[in-house]
């Protein structure tokens, strides 16, 4: 008896599917610069030099941890795919790039052409909020390895700034003023701490309706991740943003520091945060001590930003014409590289 790739568990019909559904999706991220279309080996893009006088590629790659978790106990999954996009293009406009283009992939145990269409729809979605062309991606089907209704999914994004625009942290002095951008939620860190938590401590199901938060913990817990891209470069145009930290995985104890340089030292004052019901609740639920809280998640606050105190004023005046919440953390003081939270 002769067998085939589909008798090891490997459909390359569904794959074809697949590509015919997603097609569409992808053509709706497409940017100048896009010279490539799905199908090819590679994505091409096409640098518009002209813009820039010392254009400088700027890369991040990420993917959405556990959280997928909860995008499989809920059997949702048109939302991860904004997640896998904000990790990435988050970073990389934490360095003052605007992001040109991003790849995904995504591995599978069975390759289910709806399923993968959805999470590609995610990922068109996220590219779209982010200014960026999906131009190339990779779905993998692996029997054996991955469970039939599980998969996991990571991406990359590339961005360009000028050599000169650069932001690298090495300009912020003492007294400058730290400015918060609210998150949306837990966005896609801490997911192994919050699942304990939710479903092994509480021993919640996934459809528990959480008073307090108004819809169901699933719901909550597969909240998309804030993409800052277009209201951070609109602020790099207007102001002279000094350093910028994307609040990821080590919360604020980790990633403030990234972009502070030697002998200077963050100061927050967290009353100033609106923090999120979510965030309480853990806590509560977990008997999570403060400072484990500020060191694995956002706590409410996506983006932090260090502005001269001299713009301040200037700067609260944009958010305002904008409606844009935002929040005064606190300084810089002169001390051992860190954060001091109180």
């Amino acid at each position: 008896m002769s067998l085939s790739y589909k008798d090891s568990g490997v459909d390359k019909e569904a794959g074809y599917k697949e590509v015919s559904l997603i097609k569409g999706m992808i053509k709706k991220t497409y940017i100048p610069g896009v010279l490539s279309d799905i199908g090819g080996f590679s994505g091409l893009f096409q640098l518009d030099a002209k813009e820039y006088k010392e254009p400088v590629l700027v890369s991040g790659t990420d993917g959405v941890g556990t959280k997928l978790k909860i995008a499989f106990m809920m059997d949702k999954h048109d939302t991860i795919g904004q997640d896998c996009v904000a990790m990435c293009a988050n970073d990389i406009v934490c360095q003052g790039a605007k992001p040109l283009f991003f790849l995904d992939y995504i591995a599978t145990g069975k390759l289910i052409p709806e399923k993968m269409a959805s999470i590609v729809e995610g990922v068109a979605n996220g590219c779209i909020e982010a200014g960026c062309a999906l131009i190339g991606g990779e779905t993998a089907e692996m029997p054996g390895f991955y469970q039939e209704e599980e998969y996991d999914l990571a991406g990359f994004c590339v961005g360009i700034v000028d050599k000169s625009k650069i932001i690298t942290g090495q300009k912020i002095k003492e007294g400058d003023i730290l400015i918060g951008l609210p998150s949306s939620g837990i966005h896609s860190n801490g997911y192994s701490l919050v699942r304990k938590i939710v479903f092994d401590k509480e021993k919640m199901k996934i459809d528990t309706y959480i008073p307090e938060l108004e819809k169901t913990i699933g719901q909550e817990l597969l909240i998309p991740t804030r993409i800052y891209v277009s209201l951070v470069l609109e602020l790099l145009k207007r102001f002279n943003i000094k350093g910028i930290s994307h609040i990821t995985g080590g919360g604020f104890y980790e990633n403030i520091p990234r972009m502070l340089p030697k002998g200077l030292r963050a100061h927050i004052n967290t009353s100033t945060i609106d923090t999120p019901v979510i965030f309480h609740l853990l806590q509560q639920w977990g008997n999570i001590e403060k400072d484990e809280m500020y060191s694995t998640f956002n706590m409410g606050v996506g983006m932090v930003l260090a502005v001269d105190k001299d713009e301040l004023d200037l700067i609260r005046d944009f958010f305002r014409e904008k409606n844009q919440p935002f929040y005064v953390l606190g300084d810089i003081k002169a001390g051992e590289e860190g954060v001091t939270l109180w």
